[in-house]
């Protein structure tokens, strides 16, 4: 199985690592992870005046913040994983993610960093939710 965990660092991202970690049969060599990561942009006023390779290695640092936890927790689990990250708003990134890499499930928690817009779910959820025909698999 295919599937693709959208990520951001937040209790909720550990809560699912938690369950993935709980349940076998999600963790295996059997499936394909691929955790992808949406990094904020920096405003446009600033990017302005941010050199190309510096406003790359802050994309990339914050990802890195992000993902080094995650990998450490799947390299004890014997999960080997593609990490992606994009930049840019984190459910349209993931509904996109999702239709072009063709995945079997999509597995996010029911919140993340954002604000709190949407007390029962997370406005990136929802919007997932609502844009995407992938089967999704929210974590509270």
């Amino acid at each position: 199985m295919k599937i693709l965990a959208a990520v951001d660092g937040s209790s909720f991202t550990k809560r699912m690592l938690a369950y993935l970690a709980a349940h076998d049969e999600w963790l295996g060599a059997n499936h394909q992870y691929t955790l992808i990561h949406a990094v904020t942009p920096v405003p446009p006023s600033a990017k302005r005046v941010i050199d190309q390779p510096t406003l790359k290695d802050y994309y990339a640092d914050k990802a890195e913040q992000v993902f080094k936890p995650i990998r450490t927790f799947l390299s004890k689990q014997g999960i080997d994983a593609k990490y992606v990250t994009k930049t840019g708003e984190a459910a349209d990134l993931i509904v996109q993610a999702a239709k072009v890499g063709n995945y079997d499930l999509i597995i996010l928690g029911s919140h993340g960093h954002g604000t709190f817009k949407n007390l029962v779910m997370g406005s990136v959820a929802t919007k997932v939710l609502s844009q995407c025909d992938t089967p999704t698999l929210l974590i509270r």
